[in-house]
């Protein structure tokens, strides 16, 4: 087996906000051994809205992109922004063909699903056979799995399980680890 048929980890079995605590924990121990790129997302700190879409944050650069529109207090429409989404996932392209041994994206959801968002850096990652930590909205795992194409691990939301995977993925013959999905 390949190394890149394997390297994909995907985080499930807690929230958004925990799991993104996860990677914002792990980006800063691996950042001083590791070349990461990838995006983290943080809420947009806004009392009074239906959708919790805020920013992207940039591993690599600490940039923030806003991946919201404010629709005023008590709005119930998801205020989600494809464009601020799409320059972030321009952004980690670019750290991609830069180099990295590891990215790190905040989710593959509705507007990766649609070919959007993120979708060019999870695509990216992806040609590239570079490894990738992820979390995939369950409403959206057909559309992941189709562009994936090929086997993930599916992780807890635990630093030592994820970070073994790491490991496992560097130290292994070929890289490979066993797929479990």
């Amino acid at each position: 087996m390949d190394k890149a048929a394997n390297a994909i980890g995907i985080v499930r079995g807690t929230s958004g906000d925990e799991v993104q605590g996860v990677f914002r924990t792990l980006v800063e121990r691996w950042r001083p051994a590791c070349r990461l790129a990838g995006l983290i997302a943080e809420h947009h700190g806004l009392t009074d809205r239906a959708c919790s879409a805020g920013f992207l944050r940039s591993v690599t650069s600490g940039e923030r992109f806003s991946i919201f529109h404010d629709l005023g207090p008590g709005s119930t429409a998801c205020h989600l922004d494809g464009t601020g989404a799409r320059s972030a996932a321009n952004a980690v392209q670019r750290d991609i063909a830069a180099g990295c041994d590891l990215v790190v994206l905040s989710k593959f959801g509705k507007l990766e699903a649609s070919g959007n968002g993120l979708f060019g850096a999870f695509k990216a990652a992806l040609e590239a056979q570079i490894p990738l930590l992820t979390s995939v909205s369950p409403a959206c795992e057909k559309q992941w799995e189709t562009l994936a194409g090929r086997l993930y691990v599916v992780l807890p939301a635990d630093l030592e399980r994820i970070s073994a995977w790491r490991q496992s993925i560097s130290k292994a013959p070929g890289g490979a680890v066993e797929a479990v999905h």
